[in-house]
Order: C-alpha cells, then sequence, then structure tokens
C-alpha cells in the first residue's frame, strides 16, 4: 500500500531480498505500530506533555524553546504545503549551516509528509545539481547566506527555492497558522535520505524510515551517554551528516534536553560555548579533539561529562592527551550513513582506549573474509554488522548488492575483534597498503607519527611502486613548518624504525602545509592519492 502520493522513494527502495537482516526489533523498545511520525516523539509530544517552556536550541545569540520551535515549525510546514505545494513523499533539499531555523525546516518537510535531504553548507553547485537529479528534487529551503550557489544550480527538477534568514520565506509564514496536523506517516515510510561522502561517479542515497530514526535515539545514546533532559549538547559536525544529526538534533530532542548550536564551530567557539553555557555532551572529530586539547586549559570546561568522537578513527596518542589534560574519557564510535549513526561504541564504564568498543545494544558485528565466512579472533578482516537499522540504497541495485552480502552489511572497514569482544580498527578497506606482500595499515602508521614531538598531522596513503608493489607515503604537518627539510624526512624514517615495525615505516614523505579534508574533518585521502 502506497503511503505518499509522490512514490518515488517507495518506488526505488530495494527489495526485501536485498536487505541485510534486521535483528533486535522484538526488544520492547524498537516495537512500533504501523503509523508513526517521528517528529511527534521528537518534537510535539514535549508540547503535550507539559514541557513547552524548557530550552531546546541556544546559540550565542538567540534562545528557543520547545514551544518556539514547534509554531516556527507547524508555520514552516503550512508554508510549504500551501505556498511551494509540497505532496507526500516529495523530497525537500535543505541547505543551511547549523542554526535554529534550519532544525525547524527540518521538522517541517517530515510534518508535512515531506522527505529530508539535508546538505552540507559547502557544496558547490555541480555537487548540489547532482543531488537534485538523482534525488528529483523540486523544492529547496536554503539559507539566504547561501544563496548566490544555489542560483548556480542547473536542474530540470527544481520548481520551488524559498530562502530564510530575513528572507521570502519569513514573509509567507509570518500569517500562517502555528498549529498544524502532521502528515500520517508509516513505520516504514521514508523520512530522511543522506548522500554518502567521498564517493566518485553517481553518488548513492541512503534512506532511513520513521522508525529508524526512533530507533538510534535507543541505541547510541542509552548504551553510551545516558542523556537527560538536563544536558546540554554540542558539537561541530554540520547537521546534514548523519552524526551531526544525531548528535545535535536528534538524541537531544527525544530525551527532552538542549542542544547549542555553532555555524561556523571552530575550537575555542566550542570551548567558550562548553564554558558559558555550561554544556555537557560534545560531539567532534578527532582532528577537532586534538587542536581542542592544546586549548582547554584557557577554559573552564567542569560541565563536561561526555566526550564523543567518530568520523573516522581516533588515535590513541589524542585519547591519552586529552584524559591528562581533563581526565574525560572520549568515547569512540563507528557508524556509516547508510546505519544512520554510532553501532560499535564504549561507555565510561567499558573503555580500552585504542579500541573502537564493542557492539551497542540494538546491532551485532563480526569480521568476515572476501567470501563472508567469519574468521578467528584477533585476525585482521572485514567489519560486517546487522541490527535495528541497515542500508536501504534508493535506485543502486548495483551498489545495494556490494553492500548488504549475506545478510549483514559490509562497511568497507577493516577491523579485528579481540577475544573480549572489543573491536579495533586496522584500515578503510581502501587505505590498506600491501608493500612487498606485507599488509599496512594506513591509520597504523598515522598513529606511530602523531606520536612524534614535532609532528602535528599527518595522512598515510599508498603509493604504486613497481618493485614493491605499493610505498608508504606520508603527508605530514609539522607544528614548526620552517624546520621541514630533507635531513628531517630521515631522522623521522629512523625513529619510526625504531619505535614500529621497519617494514612499515614510511618511504616517501612530503611536508604540507594543510591536509584536504570534508566539510566533517575527515582527511581526504583519495586526494593526495
Amino acid at each position: 500500500m502506497k503511503n505518499y502520493e509522490d512514490t518515488f522513494a517507495e518506488d526505488n527502495l530495494p527489495s526485501s531480498d536485498l536487505l541485510a537482516e534486521t535483528v533486535f526489533s522484538d526488544l520492547p523498545q524498537f516495537q512500533h505500530p504501523e503509523l508513526v511520525q517521528c517528529v511527534d516523539k521528537l518534537l510535539d509530544n514535549h508540547i503535550k506533555n507539559g514541557r513547552a517552556n524548557r530550552i531546546c536550541i541556544r546559540t550565542f545569540e538567540e534562545t528557543w524553546t520547545y514551544q518556539d520551535l514547534y509554531e516556527k515549525a507547524n508555520q514552516i510546514a503550512h508554508f510549504l504545503i500551501d505556498d511551494l505545494g509540497l505532496q507526500s513523499g516529495n523530497r525537500v533539499l535543505l541547505r543551511s549551516a547549523n542554526n535554529p531555523k534550519m532544525v525547524a525546516c527540518w521538522f517541517a518537510i517530515i510534518k508535512a509528509g515531506g522527505i529530508v535531504v539535508a546538505t552540507m553548507p559547502l557544496l558547490r553547485s555541480k555537487e548540489l545539481t547532482t543531488i537534485i537529479d538523482c534525488a528529483e528534487i523540486a523544492i529547496c529551503l536554503c539559507d539566504s547566506e547561501l544563496k548566490d550557489e544555489m542560483k548556480l544550480v542547473n536542474s530540470k527538477f527544481i520548481k520551488k527555492i524559498s530562502y530564510f534568514r530575513n528572507d521570502d520565506l519569513e514573509i509567507g509564514i509570518s500569517t500562517k497558522s502555528k498549529k498544524f496536523s502532521n502528515f500520517h506517516s508509516r513505520a516504514d515510510s521514508v523520512a530522511l535520505i543522506g548522500f554518502t561522502s567521498g564517493t566518485t561517479g553517481l553518488p548513492k542515497m541512503t534512506s532511513h524510515y520513521h522508525r529508524d530514526i526512533l530507533n538510534i535515539c535507543e541505541c547510541f545514546p542509552k548504551y553510551s551517554l545516558q542523556p537527560t533532559e538536563n544536558d546540554i549538547f554540542i558539537g561541530s559536525p554540520p547537521i546534514g551528516f548523519t552524526f551531526g544529526l544525531g548528535g545535535l538534533v536528534l538524541f537531544p530532542f527525544y530525551y527532552g534536553a538542549t542542544t547549542f548550536l555553532i555555524e561556523k564551530p571552530t575550537p575555542d567557539l566550542l570551548l567558550k560555548a562548553i564554558q558559558d553555557f555550561n554544556v555537557s555532551i560534545c560531539f567532534t572529530a578527532p582532528t577537532a579533539w586534538r587542536i581542542i586539547t592544546t586549548k582547554v586549559k584557557e577554559y573552564n570546561i567542569s560541565s563536561l561529562r561526555k566526550c564523543i568522537s567518530a568520523g573516522e578513527s581516533l588515535p590513541i596518542k589524542v585519547w591519552q592527551e586529552w584524559f591528562d589534560a581533563t581526565g574525560l574519557k572520549i568515547i569512540d564510535g563507528i557508524g556509516a550513513t547508510e546505519m544512520l549513526h554510532i553501532f560499535i561504541s564504549s561507555n565510561e564504564f567499558n573503555i580500552k582506549p585504542g579500541s573502537t568498543g564493542k557492539a551497542i545494544t540494538g546491532y551485532e558485528a563480526k569480521i568476515v573474509d572476501s567470501e563472508g565466512n567469519e574468521i578467528p579472533r584477533n585476525e585482521a578482516g572485514r567489519l560486517a554488522v546487522r541490527g535495528i537499522t541497515g542500508c536501504k540504497y534508493l535506485n543502486r541495485i548495483d551498489k545495494q548488492k556490494e553492500y548488504v552480502q549475506n545478510g549483514w552489511n559490509i562497511t568497507g572497514d577493516i577491523f579485528r575483534q579481540n577475544d573480549d569482544d572489543y573491536f579495533w580498527f586496522v584500515a578503510r578497506g581502501d587505505d590498506m597498503i600491501i608493500s612487498s606482500g606485507y599488509n599496512i595499515g594506513a591509520i597504523e602508521v598515522e598513529s606511530v607519527l602523531l606520536t612524534h614531538e614535532l609532528i602535528s598531522e599527518c595522512a598515510v596513503v599508498g603509493l604504486p611502486n613497481e618493485d614493491r608493489g605499493m610505498l608508504v607515503c606520508a603527508y605530514i604537518v609539522l607544528k614548526n613548518l620552517n624546520k621541514a627539510s630533507d635531513e628531517l624526512k630521515n631522522d623521522i624514517q629512523m625513529w619510526f624504525k625504531q619505535v614500529a615495525s621497519p617494514y612499515k615505516y614510511p618511504r616517501v614523505i612530503n611536508f604540507v602545509d594543510h591536509l584536504p579534508k570534508t566539510e566533517t574533518g575527515k582527511i581526504q585521502r583519495f586526494k593526495l592519492k
């Protein structure tokens, strides 16, 4: 039975035989009625249950209550239907930095029966055009500060663009009712489409149901954070990135807490907000934790109780330096856009520094070989995961078959699992360097290099070589760029052989003034290759 008027998402979902096996759905926290509207739980129920005047969003300039957000989202939902002609099932491009109005638009789209396609603020017109064409998007809500790039988009699908931040959207909603009856969505109706980052060619659309959005709120936050309505969340990842969406919108609102949003987060702004607003939970990437550690003594962060890292592997050196400086343990985690959020992590009671953690409540994981067979403990292999969420690529049967094999989601990461069920990151599948028959994880080499007293950042890739197959090549950012020299390259190589396995040492070293990174803080190794 079709739920939406526009059935694009439903029509392009993979067939049931191409989906990973769902497990743990019989647990009470993961059971839902047939009709589920995720915004009811995340927003509307707070109004019904007497929490309307609690603060839900703070910035350095603004304070919004749950009532404020509820009314604004309702007005925008009316505007989407009445003025922009939204039909249920339409995809709506949402383009903005992290701010209260973006959150209101996010909720409004789903309230009105639309499907959110949130994007990173730094995407250029060509990338936006590709996303719009792939998802056949007719409507866009865009921050007016990003208007110039949006106007360069050239797509036959886009029909209506509305800009907010003192623009036409504010004018359009000014007379709209502050009450709205949410669209009656099914638990298995698509609410969100996320585009995978770092892909080449045609991007992949990952789809997520209303129940998926609610399910992840019962997984990672309960396992690792134990949030309460008194918590204040903060972080650097964009809401257009599912790591940021969970940490800065879904988790705080599910538990009736507060989120602190910063449009252009820097380490100093994060620390200032933690100090001035008593922030208690912080999400950011390993590269940011490294910089924050060097500045933390300048601020009072006594309110901070949970620190979360994801996006890429957390070097043990970064973990240890933060712990030594603050006494706080960074909770590492691995997730995937395909799975919506984190599925392997730790909590403060079971952290093993250097390990990503264990499969959290709602998921199970194992290490498999290229044929999908489980391999012995402590051997490196492909990470396979299944649980309460799973990969559902739209209109990409070829990629669906690659990602889902034998009922498991194959993430593309190389891990090993020890006898205590902890998972240890080795490399991304495409970051494994095979040199003279040795398997060398790029992340392993990076972790060693980062312990050198002169090195600030580094990224390691494999370079093709006729004699050895591949060479280990390191791109290094020095703490003092003036010290770069061929002599220092030799010194680093000799030092590496003394502190780690000699066959892993970087035979090629390039000193650079910065590393290419995505908007979410991931190092773009493909650009270095």
